[in-house]
């Protein structure tokens, strides 16, 4: 059984068409900071096409071209990279965007900001760069419970965008019980892509003896699908493709449910699809719940370029 919706999300597909159209536009290389999003197929696909993936904005040559990742960075990056010149092009989601000026206008208004989220992963080094001194950490009902806080400093809470919904519910009532005064987003942080997902994975596992997860091992959002089926009793692997099938997984096995997480290209889950069928399986169905519309535009510095470039072809 295929979950729907899976795959690519409107942040990722954005972030991966922007390398793609700056290496039309400028030619080899285009530097990106970062994987520009987390999965290893996209990358070594676009490292084919003369990306050149480098850890820090100091690594370009000056006056480069440089593609931030979809996950955001903190103000000091687009310091740096002004003072190298570099021609940068922010491919930030736009959701992460949101938190990140949620976390600049709680400060500004003088909060403490709770950050729920991954110590290490990169959008919360992003986004806890906003505001790092009036910034605390949270990751576990154990951190929200040990949080200790002077009485009366005003709170506000942000969450990363990836996270388990479930758990970050559970973190956020712990918090509310602890500080009822403390300020929330008006529209949760954790997007669009991560909660639905979630919810396909939720709603399939009553049908399926194993999922499936196609996804690498640093992409939060994959991850938190296998927790989500594990925590309710069904087993769960992620993989990177079909080569890391195990055959003793299906043991015992009678339905299999796949899906894949918001920077996996939905090729790997043909790919996925086709293990099976050449091991026999005949029958795989979808299982949808919702269609995706969400679409984002490209970033403002490529759409300028591009248009100027458009705009000066001969008729």
């Amino acid at each position: 059984m295929l979950a729907s919706p899976r795959g690519y999300c409107a942040g990722v597909e954005r972030a991966v068409e922007t390398v793609e159209r700056a290496l039309a536009l400028y030619g080899r290389p285009v530097y990106v900071r970062k994987q520009i999003v987390h999965n290893a197929h996209v990358v070594r696909e676009l490292e084919a096409l003369g990306a050149v993936f480098v850890e820090s904005e100091t690594d370009v040559p000056p006056g480069g071209t440089l593609v931030l990742s979809a996950h955001g960075v903190a103000p000091q990056v687009y310091e740096r990279a002004a003072e190298r010149r570099l021609q940068t092009i922010d491919a930030t989601c736009p959701l992460v965007t949101k938190v990140h000026v949620q976390a600049r206008r709680y400060a500004a208004d003088g909060h403490r900001v709770i950050l729920i989220g991954h110590a290490g992963h990169e959008e919360v080094v992003g986004t806890m760069g906003e505001a790092p001194e009036a910034t605390v950490l949270v990751e576990s009902v154990d951190d929200a419970e040990a949080l200790d806080l002077p009485s009366g400093t005003p709170l506000a809470y942000i969450t990363q965008t990836t996270l388990s919904v479930d758990e970050t519910g559970e973190i956020i009532g712990v918090l509310r019980r602890r500080f009822p005064q403390v300020r929330a987003p008006r529209k949760e942080d954790i997007c669009y892509a991560t909660s639905n997902r979630q919810w396909a994975v939720k709603e399939m596992l009553g049908e399926i003896d194993l999922l499936l997860v196609i996804g690498s091992r640093n992409s939060s959002n994959s991850t938190r699908l296998v927790e989500v089926a594990r925590a309710n009793g069904v087993e769960a692997h992620l993989i990177d493709d079909e080569t890391e099938i195990d055959e003793t997984w299906l043991d015992g096995v009678e339905t299999v449910g796949i899906t894949s997480g918001a920077s996996a290209p939905e090729k790997l889950v043909e790919r996925t699809c086709n293990w099976f069928r050449a091991r026999g399986v005949e029958s795989i169905e979808p299982y949808s719940l919702a269609e995706e519309d969400v679409v984002f535009r490209l970033p403002v510095e490529l759409r300028r370029e591009l248009e100027l470039a458009a705009a000066s072809k001969p008729s």
